[in-house]
């Protein structure tokens, strides 16, 4: 059987996946950190509810990723 390297850690994601993030991630990968489904996090990010900072690049969005380590307590 396969070890889950994620078990254990904040939302589906290792503390090093999140750690090596880029500035802006997708709202995909934001989500998995946040444990939030597809439908439901598009859906906060167009109403201007996100639980961190999401910005609108033409059709497409992109949550910054030092907002989403704050809001997760990995932040320096």
């Amino acid at each position: 059987m396969r070890e889950n390297s994620t078990e254990g850690s904040p939302k589906g994601m290792s503390r090093e996946d999140l750690l090596a993030l880029p500035v802006a991630v997708d709202p995909e990968t934001s989500n998995r950190a946040l444990g939030l489904g597809r439908s439901k996090g598009y859906e906060l990010a167009k109403r201007g509810a996100y639980p961190c900072k999401v910005l609108r690049l033409g059709n497409a969005y992109r949550v910054v990723t030092a907002d989403l380590l704050i809001l997760l307590g990995l932040a320096a």
